[in-house]
């Protein structure tokens, strides 16, 4: 008798993940994608510098993509378009204008022409406690990180809804792994960034009657001219918590963009801890991987007490840091 309950317990125990990963693969959605970017015009905001030109490169590089980069300032779009002329032999299109002025950017779009992937990637960042920082610090980090992401959008879904060519396509939101989980001297920063994934969640069920797939992809500290800023102005909390992810580089990130861009994922995470916080925080969010959504469905609760291990450590940071400064 104990052998044939031994038995039965065996076969549960295989056929419950089996048929766990079925109902999953039927229930997924939207649909798993793939989304070409050969020969295909990959249009890039904040372009000039840091993750955007190592994107351009990439696109150039690996994709053989008609590229086209957006920033503020012509003087540092000419150098990017140059740097990407020299190692890639392709001959980027520049346009200058603040994501922040809808009809500059609406310009700059339609003289892009049709777009078949958007990866709208410019971002500030300005670290300070949100008692010592400016309103207009606030304002600024808003009005570009998320405003301007609305900007881009509305200018280019036009264009994208009425392509041509019907293959599918994709809009790419940088966000941050500061918009996964808050951290301290992010309080504006991390509002601006946990922003998108609403807009990307409620934007990704407007479009995906068109076949236009949406991606929010979540870097961590990243090796660029921004980062060396930054760090010499944030609180030294910051510098301490934020050590606990570590640094990638541009080209790096890159490449984790555009391999999730190309599956259609919702998530893009960058590293393994960023994995880590997108199934902590999978919530309601859209997910085409059946396998990936069985692994969320099991690793949940044990996501949620490494994620509690990390807020202790955090807070313990933070109760040290303040007892040692009163």
């Amino acid at each position: 008798m104990a052998d044939a309950n031994l038995a039965f317990g065996t076969l549960l125990l295989l056929i419950f993940p089996l048929a766990l990963l079925a109902l999953l693969a039927l229930i997924v959605r939207p649909r798993p994608v793939k989304i070409p970017l050969k020969n295909r015009h990959v249009f890039i905001t904040g372009g000039s510098s840091g993750i955007g030109l190592a994107l351009a490169h990439a696109a150039a590089a690996a994709e053989s993509a008609r590229v086209s980069i957006l920033a503020r300032s012509l003087d540092k779009l000419e150098e990017a378009r140059d740097s990407i002329r020299l190692a890639t032999g392709i001959e980027a299109a520049i346009y200058a204008a603040d994501v922040r002025d809808f009809d500059a950017v609406k310009k700059a779009v339609d003289s892009a022409g049709p777009i078949d992937v958007l990866i709208v990637n410019q971002g500030v960042f300005v670290a300070g406690e949100l008692e010592k920082q400016e309103l207009s610090e606030v304002r600024f980090m808003i009005d570009v990180n998320m405003l301007g992401s609305f900007n881009v959008v509305k200018a280019a879904l036009p264009g994208m809804k009425s392509r041509s060519d019907r293959r599918p396509v994709s809009i790419a939101l940088m966000s941050s792994q500061a918009g996964q989980v808050g951290v301290y001297g992010y309080t504006a920063y991390s509002a601006s960034k946990f922003g998108l994934r609403g807009m990307a969640e409620a934007l990704q069920h407007e479009v995906i009657a068109d076949d236009i797939h949406v991606s929010l992809i979540f870097p961590p500290d990243t090796e660029t001219p921004g980062l060396a800023e930054e760090t010499k102005t944030r609180p030294p909390l910051t510098s301490i918590i934020a050590a606990s992810s570590g640094a990638m580089k541009a080209d790096e990130v890159a490449r984790k963009c555009f391999d999730g861009i190309k599956l259609g994922s919702f998530f893009v995470p960058c590293n393994f801890e960023g994995a880590m916080l997108a199934i902590a925080t999978a919530g309601l969010a859209p997910q085409r991987s059946p396998l990936m959504a069985f692994v969320e469905v099991v690793a949940i609760g044990l996501m949620r007490v490494v994620a509690l291990f990390f807020q202790w450590n955090w807070y313990g940071s933070i109760t040290k840091f303040a007892s040692k400064n009163k």
